[in-house]
């Protein structure tokens, strides 16, 4: 099993934008339609943080929202998920389970098979064209 990422404050603030590093490592979120929605081709969306293989585009609906999302990850232990009571709110929270990076929340509204939306800030992921994505 692959060490988990760790990095410093210092470090993260240094390798991300400013938006990017305020979702991922501070629990913001972007504002809906304001990031690009990523090409419709076969490919793998990964961590802006550590490049973990989160979701794979063939999972990938139009939601609405205005975030991108997904109805199921590549694998259960690509992401981890926790409760999140921000916001007067109760939600589930989905994180990296590499680095920990925040990456949106998970909503039981999703499309079949699985019911799930997860609803992802676009700032959190990178875009791996299928014939170069790292298989993870």
């Amino acid at each position: 099993m692959p060490a988990k990422v760790q990095k410093t404050d210092a470090e993260w603030r240094g390798q991300l934008s400013d938006m990017a590093y305020r979702v991922t490592r501070k629990h913001a979120t972007e504002r809906p339609f304001t990031h690009d929605d990523f090409p419709k081709r076969p490919g793998i969306f990964a961590c802006v943080c550590c490049g973990k293989a989160l979701f794979d585009a063939d999972a990938k609906f139009d939601s609405g929202t205005g975030w991108p999302s997904f109805w199921q990850p590549v694998a259960d232990a690509a992401i981890g998920t926790k409760q999140d009571r921000s916001l007067f709110m109760r939600r589930t929270e989905v994180h990296c389970a590499d680095c920990h990076a925040h990456l949106g929340h998970v909503f039981p509204d999703g499309p079949p098979p699985t019911g799930q939306r997860y609803c992802i800030n676009g700032v959190a992921l990178t875009f791996q064209e299928k014939d170069t994505a790292a298989g993870e």
